[in-house]
């Protein structure tokens, strides 16, 4: 079934599956997504043929739909596979299969400046861990051991310059969307009969109307074989020039490639995504306003097989709001679709524009074939190009990306919270600026509360005559209190605090009575909310399991011990709100 709900037609009657490993074993062959083939020759590689066939055996392997849907990522292994070989055809001692081979030789081999970056030994390392006779024993452990990746030197744009890509690829992509929408009005009343046949309007409306319904304008081809547009169409459109023929209803490569950009601006998205967007199904709200809700298929190959797909759904409902765009995005590609759609049913793509090289578009197999004059998707040449014509250095994508996911989202876009935490934000030069004054303000609170649960009284080995004795220590200052009433003594509002005040003094005489307080609390903490306790009676716990520990478990056992009625009763007291100050 087509996702337009056509029914899907049968294959022909000698249809076989594809083939991957030829009968010899030495070339395989690579279908992708679009089911093109791309062939290897392992024959071609400095290796002895059991090994050139081992090699083979592991490639093929992946040459499947859910490991490898593209031919640029057989073509990276290819490269790696070709450097391993080389590299093992120079040793000493070169080996006959892979079974020959040792730790010693990987290692060396990871060493070796040929073998490239982490990923490219990755690469490698998870291709030959494929062979069971690689799977067990000191060339097993040495193969699983990952490389430490290089840090990434793709960083964010700033706020300034990431405001500065998206204001010029709104203005590109809207006026080329009210350039559309002009002609498209223009059309409509052509079809309709409202223009004198006889006008320059009904000329440049007949001349839409070949156009939405070819891909082109009547032309002819000169005696150089130019195609040359007919005088009357010529004159009444202004002019040969792009702008006033076919983009008067189709996008070109680089208005596309604007509107690419604001949706990675506004979807955080990633070029690969954008490339593939297939057409959105529009549903209309069931609530009264009859706002449309967009269901957007995503495809994400990286995620690994079973992931590859997922939808989002996002609502128009004004201007400001992301499904907006994605209504003019189907308002601007919409006489390029039906065109594409009438000539190849199903291709279902959002992303399509009209080259201006007509039969010129070399093709690229790892790419959706183009349908006429028509290209899908957005390569990412083509992003090089827009930023270098918008004046950016770059493709705006990568870096458009990491500023999106990193410091407009707090939370993943498309990646797991790991991926976009461990990739976008920790890394980011940006997101580490903003965040000192959060990392200096938390730490200040986390010292603040750690103060707060730390024993302030002085322990001291005897009483002072002098100091004034509190239900839970001695004070040394009873006018300098930090906690200074109206009339100048202590505000204090229970003896619990006088633990978290300098002038306090604990001797040996509170010990049995501190010990016994601290032994009901605990008794109370099984019995109450962990939050009501923890706020009630949190902070004075902390602070006699801070004295316990300067004391040590000897001396406080033996108060536990010494414990008197009297002590009981100041303890219930001081529980029970008796002894507020």
């Amino acid at each position: 079934m087509s996702p337009r709900g056509r029914r899907a037609s049968l294959p022909p009657a000698d249809h076989a599956r594809p083939e991957i490993l030829a009968a010899n074993g030495l070339v395989v062959h690579h279908h992708n997504q679009e089911g093109r083939i791309r062939s290897y020759d392992f024959a071609a590689l400095p290796a002895a043929e059991p090994l050139q066939r081992s090699l083979a055996a592991l490639f093929a392997a992946r040459c499947v739909p859910h490991r490898w849907a593209a031919h640029v990522t057989s073509e990276v292994y290819w490269r790696q596979i070709s450097i391993f070989a080389g590299f093992l055809a120079r040793q000493p001692r070169p080996l006959d299969d892979l079974d020959q081979l040792t730790a010693v030789l990987v290692r060396k081999w990871r060493a070796s400046p040929e073998a490239g970056n982490a990923t490219g030994k990755h690469q490698v390392a998870r291709l030959l861990l494929g062979d069971a006779r690689l799977q067990q024993g000191p060339v097993a452990d040495e193969l699983a051991r990952r490389p430490a990746r290089a840090k990434s030197t793709v960083q964010s744009y700033s706020e300034a310059d990431f405001d500065q890509i998206t204001l010029a690829a709104r203005r590109m992509f809207r006026a080329a969307l009210l350039r559309i929408e002009e002609n498209a009005r223009h059309l409509r009343q052509w079809r309709a009969g409202e223009f004198a046949r006889d006008s320059r309007e009904h000329t440049i409306g007949e001349a839409l109307d070949f156009l939405a319904r070819t891909g082109d304008l009547p032309f002819y081809l000169d005696k150089n074989g130019g195609r040359t547009f007919t005088n009357a169409h010529r004159h009444a459109l202004g002019g040969s020039r792009a702008l006033v023929t076919w983009q008067r209803l189709f996008l070109s490569r680089m208005e596309a490639t604007a509107l690419g950009v604001l949706l990675m601006a506004e979807f955080g998205w990633n070029l690969s995504v954008i490339d593939r967007l297939e057409v959105p199904r529009a549903t209309p709200d069931q609530g009264e306003d009859g706002r449309l809700t967009y269901r957007i298929p995503l495809e994400k190959h990286r995620r690994g097989p079973g992931r590859h797909h997922e939808t989002r759904n996002v609502t128009d409902d004004g201007a400001a709001s992301s499904g907006r765009l994605i209504t003019q995005a189907l308002a601007a590609t919409r006489f390029a679709r039906v065109f594409v759609e009438d000539l190849a049913p199903g291709t279902d793509r959002l992303l399509v524009w009209r080259t201006k090289r007509v039969g010129q578009v070399r093709e690229d197999q790892a790419r959706l074939a183009p349908v006429g004059p028509f290209c899908f998707g957005i390569h990412s040449d083509a992003g090089k190009e827009w930023g270098k014509a918008a004046g950016f250095h770059g493709s705006p994508f990568r870096r458009g990306r990491r500023t999106t996911n990193a410091l407009d989202r707090r939370e993943p876009g498309q990646n797991s919270q790991d991926t976009h935490d461990r990739h976008y934000v920790l890394v980011d030069k940006r997101v580490q600026a903003a965040a000192v004054d959060v990392i200096a303000a938390g730490a200040e609170d986390a010292a603040d509360r750690a103060r707060a649960r730390v024993l302030v009284a002085q322990v001291r080995d005897e009483p002072d005559p002098a100091d004034l004795e509190t239900a839970t220590a001695d004070c040394s200052d009873y006018t300098g209190s930090p906690y200074p009433s109206p009339d100048g003594g202590c505000g204090a509002p229970s003896f619990l605090w006088c633990l978290g005040c300098e002038n306090a003094r604990v001797h040996p005489g509170h010990h049995a009575r501190l010990a016994h307080l601290h032994h009901a609390l605990t008794n109370l903490r099984s019995v109450m909310p962990p939050g009501s306790w923890d706020a009630d009676w949190g902070e004075p716990h902390a602070r006699l399991d801070d004295l316990r520990r300067q004391l040590g478990d000897g001396i406080w056992e033996r108060a536990l011990t010494q414990v008197t009625s009297n002590d009981r009763e100041l303890v219930h007291a001081l529980l029970t709100g008796e002894l507020t100050t």
